[in-house]
């Protein structure tokens, strides 16, 4: 085994540190006002932040090639998982959904797990079926009802944001295994009328589209998170007003430390810090990438393109709520924003990245 990718070790360190330093930033305010203590964000997320940094080390160590024989298991129990969460009694509802796994204060969140066990199926999936990869019935149709399952029962949650990444990370990973242009197009079809079917189920989520295109026409209402993010961005300027000197963590921007965190970054410090977050992302990206190229085995170049995908695609999809680009989706900034389970997936997932640089070709 040679060395592993120590840069893209290095660059997940420094966004997690980062995620650190602007969740006490950004919810200090709300903190000492709702728990009479301005570190309880903090010491939650640096708690999770310490377990995900041991368990990056130690799967970074553990032979990528365990997780072909087991990743049937992960799968089974991501689905076992997402239904006992949907069980009154059993799954907690918070921001209202019945997505969470309430144990005191901590809460764990399946879906979050179900991300990445269909991405080491599906890798696992093509590896096995590459001479399949030809035929639509029997190369794609099998895994598209299955994450289309996965979808589903993340919907019942409702959780749109987290289902829509997951969903999309198996498309990326058909697309690059050759999957036809005409299946692309097809699916985009029935996408989008996918999507209308949502939106009529589901009323609330019209309300946030109408709020996207135009969300002083309810300025205090479904526009508001949106507008304050936009005023948090706005005066930010080159180099920003300065770390901890964020007006809009002040009661205006509703949980700040969570899904709209680079909106306080910008704010505090300015397009800069706002370039530096962007390009670690996209460094992130590239080392994923190369590992993804010069992997030695086809299950290692799925499953490292499927998991530098998924989180760049999150990130993606959450700076551009951010910025006002898409409508709100309720997706976290990976590395950045407060969660735990997030947090440790994301660990996980560059755990298993990291371990599969190991054996490529380039070192």
């Amino acid at each position: 085994m040679k060395k592993m990718d120590y840069f893209l070790e290095m660059v997940v360190l420094i966004l997690s540190l980062f995620g650190l330093l602007m969740i006490y930033s950004s919810s200090n305010i709300w903190a000492d006002y709702k728990f009479h203590d301005s570190f309880h964000y903090l010491k939650y997320q640096g708690f999770f932040f310490l377990i995900g940094v041991f368990l990056l080390l130690i799967v970074s160590r553990i032979d990528y090639r365990i997780y072909y024989r087991y990743c049937n298991h992960f799968l089974l129990c991501s689905f076992l998982l997402l239904i006992l969460v949907l069980i009154p009694g059993i799954g907690s509802i918070r921001n209202g959904s019945r997505s969470w796994f309430g144990i005191g204060s901590f809460g764990i969140q399946p879906s979050e797990a179900a991300k990445i066990s269909m991405i080491l199926f599906t890798s696992k999936y093509l590896s096995l079926n590459e001479k399949y990869l030809t035929s639509f019935w029997k190369g794609y149709f099998p895994i598209l009802v299955l994450v289309l399952f996965f979808f589903g029962l993340i919907m019942l949650q409702p959780d749109f944001g987290t289902g829509f990444i997951l969903f999309m990370s198996i498309i990326a990973l058909l697309f690059i295994a050759g999957c036809s242009m005409k299946f692309f197009i097809g699916g985009g079809v029935l996408g989008v009328i996918g999507v209308v079917f949502l939106i009529l189920v589901a009323p609330y989520r019209m309300d946030r589209i109408t709020s996207f295109l135009n969300p002083w026409k309810d300025p205090l209402g479904t526009g508001f998170q949106m507008i304050q993010s936009l005023y948090a961005i706005g005066p930010g300027g080159l180099l920003g007003m300065g770390l901890g000197n964020s007006i809009q963590k002040h009661f205006y921007l509703p949980e700040p430390q969570t899904d709209f965190i680079f909106s306080i970054i910008a704010e505090e410090f300015g397009v800069m810090g706002a370039v530096i977050v962007v390009g670690l992302f996209f460094l992130l990206f590239y080392r994923g990438i190369r590992i993804s190229l010069h992997s030695e085995d086809s299950f290692a170049k799925y499953l490292s393109f499927g998991i530098t995908f998924q989180v760049l695609f999150q990130a993606v999809l959450n700076l551009m709520v951010v910025v006002g680009l898409i409508p709100v989706t309720g997706v976290t900034l990976p590395f950045l924003s407060y969660g735990g389970s997030s947090l440790l997936v994301s660990m996980f997932s560059m755990g298993i990245l990291l371990n599969i640089s190991r054996s490529c070709e380039y070192q």
